[in-house]
């Protein structure tokens, strides 16, 4: 089993509870590993023979691309549209962060963090 790690991809979002949050939007950074066999591609050195990471980023900007109120969707969402695109993929992490969030405080960030297994 082998590990693919997409770390601090950066969006431009508009998740949030908040109306103003869907119509300023904020920054966002999302972290995406998965797990998977890279046992033949490592013998191959073919593209065919592994999960593409231009794919994962594809599904991970389109994905925040959508609007939600909650974190915890947004994520699900990713988990379940890594593991239905590529069969391959056993296990996925994502971990969704919204940079400065307007919660009354001095606070970086908060992160979800979700893991879906293929059954």
């Amino acid at each position: 089993m082998g590990v693919i790690k997409l770390k601090n991809i950066r969006t431009f979002s508009y998740h949030g509870c908040l109306i103003e949050e869907g119509k300023i939007g904020s920054d966002y950074t999302v972290d995406l590993k998965i797990k998977t066999n890279l046992q033949k591609s490592a013998q191959t050195d073919h593209l065919a023979d592994t999960v593409d990471y231009v794919h994962l980023n594809r599904i991970v900007t389109e994905e925040m691309a959508i609007r939600s109120h909650l974190l915890e969707h947004v994520a699900k969402r990713i988990n379940i549209r890594v593991l239905a695109e590529i069969e391959m993929i056993e296990k996925t992490t994502v971990w969704v962060s919204k940079i400065n969030p307007p919660i009354g405080g001095d606070v970086e960030s908060v992160t979800i963090k979700m893991t879906e297994i293929r059954k």
